[in-house]
């Protein structure tokens, strides 16, 4: 170890063999043989040094002989911290400080006694230290303690034979310095402008990177025409590669003249510049970089084990060494003369006089207590020794499907779920099925009408003689494209039903009461009303009283039947020429009139003949008494009403239409889609479509008068509804059934019913329930009271619902559907709100024909029996009685 830079070095001294001598002498430093005073050393940054002259190693030379005969013990070189006294005695504790540096006993056998007589001089020497000055321990100190000022900076290292060797070095630095008056003291300082260069071992960035995409895998930029992005996020473009031929002729270039010496001797000289033939791939860039001297040298010392550094010297302790040892005349090239501090002689004491601590003599505690615990399970039983087993079973040979495609078979994943398989092929499937599964003519024609989606999963069947004569499926290929999308895309869910302990299986089926229980309710058909040509009958009303049985065809005539009897009473052409879309009665029995909707007009049409003269006289002054209302304002002044510009209400033009019983006409824009009454039968609301914001008109009879109650409406509306006890309003448009408070104008509810589009809406005649068809083929039953989400969702139609209705004076509603059936159930609704409504099956009644995909188009209830009249796209309507 060297001394530090701060000390001083004093010259070697022998230590003698005894210790108690040694310690006697240090006492009484008058003993020692005295000597004359060190000269100065020189002065310089790191402290003062001394480090003997080539002169006193020539005196050491001579006097080694003659030191040789003393006989004194070993010699022990001393490292001194200062001349007096005291300095001695404080060194004496310090065992920490060692010096690595012994000689090889067996390269200097036949030295020996000179190295004592050595030794024996440089303790001679070392002891006259002790009568030096004081002061320079004094210097020392204050070094070591005092703070250093700016102005004392520290300069760069420079050797001290380089600055003997060209004083201007000096000079020259301290000229490219500059003073200036530090912020922190104000005292002046001396600074340097010029920037330090980076060395090899330097931390600053010697070279700029270009690619900073940092330590990715280049693979990633293998599809890509640029290979990263510089410091302002461009990309770096990728350099052009050659093929194999560049690198054949780059190898050849390589090989001392490539091949212009090959093809070209007179140009191949030796003053050819050789190209580097040791080139590494940087991934980075994406180039070739060769490889300097400097780092093949290093990479060669690295793969030797050697220090990477050439300059380095493992034997020199400072760079101001200039101790030659005696015994090295010679030194080894790449080492250093090295100073023996250490002899041959072995020591008796050790060198930092610490004893090894007991507690490494001393089994450990914690490693016995772990033996211990292993031992007890060993006891145990918890641990068994290895034993050998029994011996294994042959292996049974296994074997494996030869020709099979599939892999390997696994363990199965834990969230697996299995595709649902194929429906298995019946009878109609079958290439040789039997006669009784052939279809006829009919039939086949009936189902080459059907839509594509009602073909779905239906095979027309076929007989053949022979298997080898069946022809190709031509929705084989469609039929398994559809079936991987479904597996692919359709998600697929695990339901985990609970274990049921069920003794009986009838405890499954709600407890219902008997269909016998609940009568009456409609069972047969009763009463017929054909239409001509078999038209399409879109619409059917029955008037309060029960008596007459109104329908609207697709021919534009509107047919008045005599309800008990099937009798055509009377029958109005429209002159629109379009379909009528619906037709409703007015519910107040005071008035005799209902309301048709035919293109962009609603007509109001009463049966006049058919009427007393009474019942006539007040329908005809109800429904003109609107073209001399006017509207007052907010002082009572009478003004004329403002209708809506696309609104017009008419009067009939000629006397023929009045004797019929034309009453009103009222255009309004779009097409109309519906119609229906308020209870009190003075307000007519119409839904039109596409309308924008005039697609909901309320108009009002006794005054002529029509409002538009929404500025916009959100979605195509479907149906509307008038509450029968509050001045609420029900929308219903695609998704959602809205429900407005025309007092308030603002909206009281919206109704989620969860269907894909709505087609038919009613409200039971309490007005705290609503039932909602759509043409999904489902039905659900809304309490408002309970929640906007559906008290019950039903599905029992096989195709799109057409009509619901509730009936005005039996616990009954209805459904209709294209399927040509019409489902009748019994609905109680309690008045205790703990109770949940009652909703049973009851009938199924069949008995209207399909056609062009079309069942029963509409149906009303009887408003005093339990009857049902019903239309269909076959051209007839129905009476249906208990």
């Amino acid at each position: 170890m060297a001394p530090p830079l701060s000390s001083k070095l004093s010259k070697p001294a022998t230590a003698p063999s005894n210790p108690r001598k040694r310690r006697q002498s240090d006492q009484n430093p008058s003993a020692s043989t005295s000597s004359a005073p060190a000269p100065p050393a020189p002065t310089h940054s790191l402290g003062n040094l001394d480090f003997g002259s080539d002169g006193e190693a020539e005196d050491d030379r001579d006097e080694f002989a003659e030191d040789d005969s003393e006989g004194e013990g070993d010699a022990f070189p001393e490292v001194d911290f200062g001349d007096s006294e005291g300095d001695d005695q404080q060194g004496e504790g310090d065992d920490d400080d060692s010096f690595d540096g012994s000689a090889d006993e067996d390269d200097f056998e036949d030295e020996d006694e000179d190295e004592e007589a050595l030794l024996a001089e440089l303790e001679a020497e070392g002891s006259s230290s002790e009568e030096d000055d004081p002061s320079d321990l004094d210097e020392l100190i204050r070094r070591n303690t005092s703070k250093p000022l700016e102005d004392d900076a520290p300069t760069p290292f420079t050797s001290v034979e380089a600055l003997e060797q060209d004083p201007t070095l000096l000079r020259d630095y301290m000229k490219r310095s500059r003073t200036v008056v530090s912020d922190a003291t104000g005292k002046e300082k001396t600074v340097w402008d010029e920037e330090i260069d980076a060395g090899y071992g330097s931390d600053s960035s010697t070279e700029e990177t270009t690619n900073r995409v940092g330590n990715i895998p280049a693979y990633w930029y293998d599809d890509m025409p640029h290979i990263g992005y510089d410091i302002d996020g461009k990309k770096v473009m990728r350099p052009a590669t050659g093929d194999e031929l560049d690198r054949f002729l780059e190898g050849v270039e390589d090989d001392a003249g490539g091949w212009c010496a090959f093809f070209l001797p007179s140009l191949a000289s030796n003053d050819v510049d050789e190209r580097n033939r040791t080139t590494v791939k940087d991934k980075l860039h994406q180039k070739d970089v060769a490889l300097t001297e400097e780092e093949l040298d290093l990479i060669q010392r690295l793969a030797k084990g050697e220090n990477p550094d050439s300059s380095y010297d493992p034997c020199v302790l400072l760079p101001f060494n200039r101790f030659v040892c005696p015994r090295l005349t010679q030194p080894a090239s790449s080492y250093a003369p090295t100073i023996p501090y250490f002899s041959s002689q072995v020591m008796q004491t050790p060198l930092t006089g610490r004893p090894e601590p007991k507690s490494r003599f001393l089994p450990s505690k914690w490693e016995h207590k772990k033996v211990m615990k292993i031992v007890r399970a060993i006891r145990s039983g918890r641990i068994t020794p290895r034993r050998p087993g029994a011996p294994k079973a042959p292996e049974a040979p296994r074997f494996y499907a030869l020709w099979s495609t599939s892999d390997a078979p696994s363990a199965p994943h834990p969230m697996h779920m299995p595709a649902p398989k194929l429906a298995l092929p019946s009878h109609h499937e079958s290439y040789n099925p039997p006669e009784e599964y052939l279809w006829t003519k009919e039939e086949e024609a009936e189902f080459a009408e059907l839509e594509k989606e009602d073909k779905k999963g239906k095979v027309v069947p076929r007989k053949f003689g022979a298997l080898r004569n069946v022809p190709a499926y031509p929705e084989f290929v469609q039929e398994r494209f559809d079936r991987c999308l479904d597996l692919y895309l359709a998600p697929r869910m695990l339901r985990r039903r609970p274990k049921l302990d069920i003794q009986d299986p009838s405890e499954l089926i709600p407890k219902l009461p008997s269909p016998k229980e609940l009568r009456p309710f409609p069972t047969t058909k009763s009463v017929t009303y054909p239409h001509p040509n078999g038209v399409r009958v879109r619409c059917i009303s029955i008037d309060p009283t029960g008596m007459w049985v109104v329908t609207g065809a697709e021919d534009g005539e509107v047919r008045l039947w005599e309800c008990a009897v099937g009798r055509c009473a009377m029958k109005w052409k429209i002159k629109d020429e379009g379909p009528i879309y619906s037709v409703e009665w007015c519910p107040d029995k005071e008035k005799s009139l209902f309301a048709v909707a035919s293109s962009s007009k609603i007509h109001l049409i009463s049966p006049l003949p058919l009427l007393s003269d009474s019942l006539a006289a007040r329908t005809s002054a109800f429904a003109l008494a609107g073209f001399n209302a006017t509207s007052t304002d907010e002082t009572g002044a009478k003004k004329p009403h403002v209708q809506p510009q696309e609104v017009v209400w008419r009067k009939p033009k000629g006397d023929a239409e009045r004797e019929e019983g034309r009453l009103v006409e009222v255009e309004v824009p779009g097409t109309l889609k519906q119609v229906t009454w308020h209870k009190r039968g003075d307000y007519l609301a119409t839904v039109s479509a596409p309308a924008g914001a005039r697609s909901v008109l309320i108009h009002q009879l006794s005054k002529h008068q029509t409002q538009a109650p929404f500025s916009r409406m959100k979605g195509d509306v479907q149906r509307v509804a008038f509450h029968p006890s509050r001045p609420h309003f029900f929308v219903a448009t695609q998704r959602h059934v809205r429900i407005y408070d025309l007092m308030k104008q603002q909206l009281v509810k919206t109704l989620n019913p969860g269907l894909k589009w709505i087609s038919s809406l009613d409200i039971h005649p309490l007005g705290d329930n609503v039932i909602v068809g759509s043409y999904d083929r489902r039905l659900v039953w809304h309490d408002l009271d309970l929640s906007t989400t559906p008290y019950k969702t039903l599905r029992y139609h096989q195709r799109a619902l057409r009509q619901v209705a509730f009936s005005p004076v039996y616990p009954l509603f209805l459904s209709t559907s294209d399927d040509g059936s019409i489902h009748i159930f019994h609905s109680t609704v309690y008045s205790d709100l703990l109770t949940n409504p009652l909703i049973v099956p009851l009938k199924v009644l069949k008995g209207h024909e399909v056609r062009d995909s079309l069942g029963v188009l509409d149906a009303k209830w009887h408003p005093r029996e339990p009857w049902v009249v019903s239309c269909d796209g076959n051209g007839i309507a129905r009476l249906w009685c208990n």
